[in-house]
This record gives structure tokens, sequence and C-alpha cells, in this order.
């Protein structure tokens, strides 16, 4: 962990891998004239938060399957996060919507840097993805009127290159490939793989 926090630290003071990372897990074709870097002066704002943890199977991350009745994205798998409150900062919205989906306390949380904006043209939202560190696997909690399910997740599985696979569903009646992480049989894909494909691409080069 200590090893990965350094790196992770000093990587995010340079360029990041931005746009070029997140289209390579983008659904095809894409929604016309769509750009995940895009910041549309109409789109509202939210925040998520990749939350390194000790886990058992090695430095981890939660997930949530969200319920099947949410309003926007119902029943996939996504990471903490929300809309940023009038008056928060991105970060805090990151942190507070982890203690409200998932009970981590934001006050175990050091915040070592964000990766790029992204904006989810389907829900018109430009989320803000931030990287957290906590030094011992929190006592999660989940909320049952958000989360379905919690998966925690090993960074390696990102990191893996047989975890990533495609499929397709239909869009419209179009068919529409899209890449996807398996986690154990779970497809994470749309919004959430692009940040995790620029989260992957941090580690490209020498293995830390």
């Amino acid at each position: 962990m200590i090893e990965l926090e350094s790196f992770l630290k000093d990587r995010l003071t340079r360029p990041l891998p931005g746009a070029q990372a997140q289209l390579k897990f983008a659904p095809n074709p894409q929604i016309g004239g769509w750009r995940p870097d895009d910041l549309p002066p109409a789109a509202r704002r939210a925040a998520a938060l990749i939350l390194l943890y000790p886990g058992e199977a090695g430095t981890s991350f939660p997930l949530t399957t969200r319920r099947h009745d949410l309003p926007h994205h119902p029943g996939q798998i996504s990471l903490p996060g929300g809309r940023i409150d009038p008056g928060e900062t991105a970060e805090a919205a990151a942190l507070r919507e982890a203690r409200e989906e998932v009970g981590v306390d934001p006050a175990t949380v050091r915040i070592i840097g964000s990766l790029s904006t992204l904006w989810v043209v389907v829900s018109n939202y430009i989320v803000t993805p931030f990287i957290g560190v906590t030094d011992a696997r929190p006592a999660f909690r989940t909320d049952p009127r958000e989360v379905a399910a919690l998966i925690e997740t090993p960074v390696e599985w990102v990191r893996d290159p047989a975890r990533v696979a495609m499929s397709h569903r239909l869009r419209d009646g179009v068919r529409v490939e899209f890449p996807y992480f398996d986690m154990d049989g779970q497809k994470v894909w749309g919004a959430t793989a692009m940040i995790l494909g620029e989260f992957r691409a941090l580690f490209e080069g020498p293995r830390v």
C-alpha cells in the first residue's frame, strides 16, 4: 500500500491519460458529437471515489451494484459517487457519497488526487473521479435505498488484460459494442469502465 500510494501521488502530478484512455472503454458507435472530455455548461456536476484499502486479495477498492429501481443507471455497477450539492466541493462530494453509500468514514481517507473529468452524456453529468487511500479495510455498511450489493475489487483485476472483454446490446434498435471488465462474472462497463480504464492506464510501463 505504501509503495502504491507513493507511485500514484507521483503519477497524478504528471499529465493524465485522459480521453484517449477513457475512449478505449466507450461504447461504439458513440452518440453523435460526444467526447468524454467535453464540458457542456448545462451539464450537472458529480464526483466519484476509487478508495484503495488493504483487502484479502491485495489492495482493493469498492464497487457497488445499483438497485434496479433507481432512475439513473439502474442495476449497473458503479463507484461510490453522486451529484455535487450547491456550495460543496467535488472532493467533499466524493467523500460524502462514499459515506452515504458504503459507510466509509471520510476522516479515515486521504485523497491523493483526481483523474480526468468524464461527461456522461446519457445522464448529462460531468464526473470528477478521485483516488483515495485508507490504511485499513473499512467496515462497509451499504445503503439499501441505493445499493443492491458491494463488490470488493482487487486493483490487480483492473490491471489484468485477461479481464477485459467485449459484449453488445441494442440501443434504439442499433447494435452497440462495448468493452467491459469481467469482475468474476460481473460486467463493469459504461462510465465506470471508462473511469477505471484511465486508472488502469496510470500503470502502463513498469509494474508497481
